[in-house]
């Protein structure tokens, strides 16, 4: 029987099931929480917003979307997002989703720390970075309302839910700090890495090979 969380439904299916699994296995507590709440607001803002939207995809972009903070699956060579990204892209294909619907998930994934251009996306891709910003930054607090939120934290508590996160942030991009140019994340690593230097964007126009 399908789980049911403030009105939304968790899809009863093998795949939701199977994401819900590998997630829980290699994220900590923390993240999976976060990331289970992150498709329960985006499921929410879509019905407010009246968007048409596969519950199944925007399930995969958001149990997946932060997998590249996590020891198993990031690297220290691309950006955590695309971690989280490739690995939704093959967990798709070997389930038989593949095309535009497994690039749809990329992209939400891969977007979802991009400020605005998502919301101008297919719906699963807006709605992965909906459910993001409502749970981390309280973007679209008021636009669910006061006991949809109970009933979300309720199933998914965030006890020190700001720390929490934050700290694994820093754990997940601390060692590949060049990923952070021009991206938000590099946010993070100025305040919790000592001698962490931001890049800029000026200087390596000035600093290029290009002679003039």
């Amino acid at each position: 029987m399908s789980e049911v969380i403030a009105g939304v439904e968790i899809p009863d299916t093998a795949l939701v099931r199977e994401a819900t699994e590998l997630v829980r296995e290699a994220a900590p507590p923390l993240v999976f929480a976060h990331s289970r709440r992150v498709f329960l607001w985006g499921a929410l803002r879509g019905r407010e917003q009246r968007l048409d939207y596969d519950p199944e995809l925007l399930y995969v972009g958001a149990m997946f979307h932060d997998l590249g903070l996590t020891e198993k699956f990031r690297r220290t060579d691309q950006r955590f997002e695309i971690d989280g990204a490739d690995e939704a892209r093959r967990f798709l294909h070997a389930h038989g989703i593949a095309g535009e619907p497994a690039d749809r998930v990329w992209t939400s994934i891969a977007l979802h720390t991009t400020p605005e251009i998502p919301l101008h996306m297919p719906a699963e891709i807006a709605l992965v970075t909906r459910g993001v910003e409502l749970d981390v930054l309280g973007i679209g607090y008021d636009a669910v309302s006061e006991e949809q939120r109970a009933a979300v934290v309720a199933a998914h508590p965030r006890p020190d839910f700001k720390n929490g996160i934050l700290a694994a942030f820093t754990e997940g991009i601390k060692d590949r700090p060049e990923t952070t140019f021009g991206n938000i994340k590099a946010d993070v690593l100025e305040h919790f890495v000592p001698g962490f230097v931001r890049g800029d964007f000026v200087e390596r126009i000035k600093d290029s090979n290009w002679p003039e």
